[in-house]
């Protein structure tokens, strides 16, 4: 029983959630520094991003073995279903457990959000939130999953970036400004750029039955690629804080700015396997990014 509940959450990937939740902590802080956001809010958003997240994770994991696409060779950790210790029907389970979890916490959001999850706001939220729970199965799952031809980065960029952080920022404040896809997009770039670093470790293995922008780019590109996300995660919010009135505390997020800098350092120095040390650096690097950004735009609050 200890191994499935060890390989149980080995599949849930938790080191992945840092970076889902950094998108809507970044939304949530905006939001906390223009508009007063109930804490139930806040509690039922950060629930119901995890609950996607590893859907995402789980799904992932299935359709990668059910494609075998996960085999021996596998340069990437091994998780529960790939190391054999958790069965396909298990897989199932977990993952339509975690959908009933998004499900019911998605609702609790909207009610404690808006009143009511039959107003014009919670219905939209709510097809919003099918859409993502939709997207998460489809990254590898099915007949034609948009992971296996080369649009992962597309679908990464939208729903961790943009839907992530203006999401979060008009349930917390029922109000959304467009000038919140430029940090929006800044944490796309970083989502992305996680995606990327994965497929680079992943091309020889993946070269086989699965078409990734990385494989289309090459390595050298590939790496360049990875650079040019980050640093324009960097000029995105730069840019939203020149856009609002000067305080010296919204370039707080500055401070990130030395795991980018090594993990892009690891990117162009190591291939395969190592990659994987510079994996905890991007997705630890956003989240403090956010948080960073948060507490730069609120402090004064405090």
């Amino acid at each position: 029983m200890s191994k499935k509940i060890s390989a149980v959450f080995k599949s849930l990937r938790l080191r992945t959630l840092p970076l889902s939740l950094a998108g809507v902590l970044m939304g949530i802080f905006l939001a906390v520094a223009d508009y007063r956001v109930g804490a139930w809010t806040v509690v039922f958003i950060l629930l119901t991003t995890v609950c996607l997240q590893i859907i995402s994770n789980l799904s992932n994991e299935l359709g990668d073995v059910l494609r075998g696409t996960d085999t021996a060779e596998r340069q990437g950790p091994q998780y529960g279903l790939n190391s054999g210790i958790l069965t396909i029907k298990e897989m199932k389970g977990l993952i339509g457990l975690f959908i009933g979890l998004a499900i019911v916490f998605g609702l609790l959001m909207i009610h404690a959000s808006f009143g009511s999850i039959f107003s014009f706001e919670g219905i939209c939220l709510a097809l919003l939130g099918a859409a993502a729970i939709l997207a998460a199965l489809k990254y590898t799952l099915g007949r034609n999953p948009y992971g296996y031809r080369g649009k992962g980065d597309l679908f990464v960029f939208i729903f961790f970036g943009i839907v992530s952080v203006m999401g979060g920022y008009f349930v917390a404040a029922h109000t959304v400004s467009w000038l919140l896809l430029l940090p929006a997009s800044a944490i796309g770039c970083f989502s992305v750029g996680v995606l990327n670093v994965n497929n680079i470790r992943d091309m020889k293995t993946d070269a086989a039955n699965r078409v990734t922008v990385a494989l289309k780019l090459g390595l050298h590109n590939a790496r360049i690629y990875q650079t040019v996300l980050v640093v324009m995660g960097f000029v995105l919010m730069i840019a939203y804080c020149l856009c609002r009135i000067f305080d010296p505390w919204h370039y707080l997020f500055l401070l990130s700015a030395p795991l980018f800098v090594s993990h892009i350092k690891g990117v162009w120095t190591l291939e395969d396997r190592a990659l994987d040390s510079v994996f905890p650096k991007l997705v630890m690097g956003t989240f403090l990014f956010s948080l960073l950004s948060g507490i730069g735009f609120t402090v004064f609050l405090w």
